[in-house]
């Protein structure tokens, strides 16, 4: 391909050429002005001397033309799998490449993209368009079709900064695949709270959506019913109007990991039931943590238990000491008493249910208590409380708190045998698998590198269980579940030993501590429990038992296949085992007896929330563009090579609908030949000559 042009290459710079150029027009203007003859001939001499200095220069170009560059990006997301659209993409893609085929200097490529299941982020077709352009330049692009259902969640919205920003190539078109104004019935998580602090109100809001009804139609949009469940167990059923929001008030009842799981029955007209459900991940966390201790008299220990609980910032302890009885008369004047009444009736009435845990640390009945108040604290056991004994040499006295309705909710009897000796507190075998005992700190071994307590009060275990022995391998901590909450027995009020560090000491703050957490109901303190933790992208199983546990785990995978598991025993009761999920979403393990959830990756997809094919997410590029978004449902659009300026593409009225790529008209120089279209020799003369006739004129 050949092409010819003209330029000038001057002999002096411009600026001097236009100067002279200035110089002999202000000379040719005063010999036209005074009408001198050979004025015509001397203004042609000093054009032909102008033009020669400007030295004007035919140029010839040999250019071999490039290819233009377009692109087919097929949609291979999930969504895409819903009808047939799949199968209407590929004859598309087909129809397209085969007519592009018969075009000169047109190159079609295909990028096929979103075949990752999108996961959170959705389908991404305008990343994988922007790798695939990253080596071709922007003046061969001769257009892109984006064969889609038109769920692109990295499609640029219709701010300008945005589009300008990606820099898009032009013209881009969308090719939706699916039918207009589709109806599915999807379940929307408008809001949940990720953190949550445990036995508050919160709040999720949900909405069911079935899309836009088709025009002029008038049916009712009623009620849908959305099942709930907490952890895997049946939580709440809701009946929700389609199209309005609804919140859904919820408490938590532990600390730690809760799933809720959202399920909306299947509407009259669906597309997939992959977005009727939705999974909500809400961590639980303590607010401070209210403790009520009573001490019934003085003793070293006491200030072992209030320095324990007033280090933890998280806790509020309210602490009383009981040191004398209401009807004592002792002639004590009143000013030298107590500044601060018992508040007897508040706290064991009015607010004993908003103490997240009760200690009586070696108190005995001295009529301060009432019957009543401790009947309430044996209903507050039972609701879901938690209660902790440690008991003094006291507690086989007639006086004893045994001796009263608490007595009902304790898991140990006493003998009436007192052991005022030095022993260590050993480990039970049950102790070696509980998570309140397993692996404290100097616990390895058949006898503990602990220090030694000199007081033990007997006891007779009647239910519960012994997880620390004393004296003889008598029982010194006994732990028991009642109704719904939880008592804790310390046969001893020698742990202060351990604080004092006497004889070595002990774990003694680690012991106390797992056993209040116990007692709230802390998770990780099960101890016949299934857990599983998604980390570095694999889910770590872990079960705790009492009891040697051969049964494997199953676990089903969000798609419903299963697989067995078998653990591996470790310490401690406990038996692990690991394994690589192999895909986003919702897994559920169990052994028959236990089950827990495991929320891998994105366990609400942004690709399975919305299946509508739509047209509306790729308008704003298309539009910045000049391309067109047409349907396949109207017929595979029509495909046009136009000139840059023109228009792109469009929808013809009932009809099917056209894109265009455009013809860049690109090339490369491979050759240029320049011939100076006035030569030195014969240009001198020419203007010599005509120098001479202006001459010729003047001299007459």
């Amino acid at each position: 391909m050949t092409d010819y042009s003209l330029a000038f290459a001057p002999l002096v710079p411009w600026p001097w050429l236009a100067v002279l150029a200035v110089v002999a027009a202000a000379a040719l203007g005063y010999a036209f002005f005074v009408r001198a003859r050979g004025a015509v001939w001397r203004a042609a001499a000093a054009a032909g001397l102008l033009l020669a200095i400007a030295n004007p220069l035919a140029v010839v170009e040999e250019r071999k033309p490039l290819t233009d560059i377009g692109l087919l990006v097929i949609d291979e997301s999930d969504s895409m799998k819903t009808g047939d659209r799949a199968e209407r993409v590929d004859r598309a893609a087909v129809a397209l490449r085969e007519r592009l085929s018969r075009e000169k200097d047109f190159e079609l490529r295909i990028v096929r993209a979103g075949g990752g299941g999108g996961g959170q982020e959705g389908t991404r077709l305008f990343g994988a368009l922007e790798r695939a352009l990253a080596d071709v330049p922007r003046n061969r692009i001769a257009g892109v079709a984006l064969l889609t259902d038109g769920q692109v969640h990295d499609a640029p919205k219709g701010d300008k900064d945005e589009i300008g920003r990606l820099n898009l190539p032009g013209p881009v078109h969308g090719v939706i695949a699916g039918a207009r104004n589709e109806i599915d019935r999807r379940l929307v998580l408008e809001q949940a709270p990720g953190f949550a602090i445990v036995a508050k109100p919160q709040t999720m809001t949900i909405r069911v959506d079935e899309g836009t009804p088709p025009r002029g139609s008038t049916a009712a949009r009623g009620e849908a019913r959305v099942d709930i469940k907490r952890d895997g167990q049946p939580f709440r059923t809701v009946r929700v109007p389609v199209g309005t929001s609804v919140p859904v008030e919820f408490q938590l009842d532990k600390a730690g990991q809760t799933v809720f799981e959202l399920e909306v029955e299947a509407g009259p007209r669906e597309l997939t039931l992959e977005n009727n459900r939705q999974v909500v991940v809400v961590n639980g966390v303590r607010d401070r943590l209210r403790v009520l201790l009573v001490t019934g008299e003085p003793h070293p220990g006491e200030r072992t238990w209030r320095n324990l609980l007033k280090s933890d910032p998280s806790v509020d302890l309210v602490h009383f000491t009981i040191l004398r009885p209401p009807e004592a008369q002792d002639f004590t004047p009143v000013n030298e008493l107590s500044l601060i009444a018992f508040p007897i009736r508040e706290l064991f009435e009015v607010k004993l249910s908003e103490f997240d845990l009760i200690i009586f640390d070696r108190y005995r009945r001295r009529d301060v208590l009432a019957i009543v108040y401790l009947d309430n604290i044996v209903r507050y056991v039972r609701k879901g409380g938690a209660l902790l004994i440690s008991v003094g040499p006291n507690f086989s006295a007639p006086n004893s708190l045994f001796n009263s309705p608490i007595g009902q909710i304790m898991p140990g009897v006493p003998t009436g045998q007192n052991f005022e000796q030095g022993f260590v507190p050993t480990l039970s075998d049950v102790g070696r698998r509980h998570p309140v005992t397993a692996d404290l700190p100097g616990g390895e071994g058949s006898t503990p590198e602990w220090g030694r307590w000199f007081r033990h009060i007997d006891t007779e275990p009647r239910r519960g269980q012994v997880l620390m022995n004393g004296v003889g391998d008598r029982p010194l901590l006994l732990l028991d579940r009642v109704g719904e909450g939880r008592v804790a027995q310390l046969m001893s009020d020698q742990i202060w030993l351990w604080a004092r560090g006497f004889d070595g000491g002990g774990p003694h703050a680690e012991l106390l501590r797992r056993i209040a957490h116990w007692l709230m109901k802390e998770p990780e303190l099960e101890e016949n429990d299934l857990k599983a933790r998604v980390r570095a992208g694999r889910v770590e199983i872990e079960r705790r038992s009492l009891e040697p546990v051969t049964a494997p785990v199953i676990v089903a995978a969000p798609d419903g296949s299963t697989r067995d598991i078998t653990l591996a025993e470790t310490r401690g009761g406990r038996q692990t085992a690991s394994f690589a999920p192999e895909r986003s979403g919702l897994y559920r393990l169990s052994d028959g007896e236990r089950s827990t959830l495991a929320a891998v990756g994105a366990v609400n997809p942004a690709e399975s929330a919305d299946v509508r094919a739509t047209d509306t997410l790729l308008k704003p590029a298309a539009d910045a563009t000049g391309g067109a978004v047409v349907w396949l449902a109207d017929g595979i659009p029509d495909v046009r090579r136009v000139k840059a300026g023109r228009e792109m593409g469009g929808s013809a009225p009932g009809g099917r609908g056209w894109i265009g790529f455009k013809a860049n008209g690109d090339y490369v120089v491979t050759g240029v030949a320049q011939t100076p279209l006035m030569p030195g020799l014969l240009t001198f003369l020419l203007c010599l000559g005509l120098l001479y006739v202006a001459w010729r004129q003047e001299g007459r």
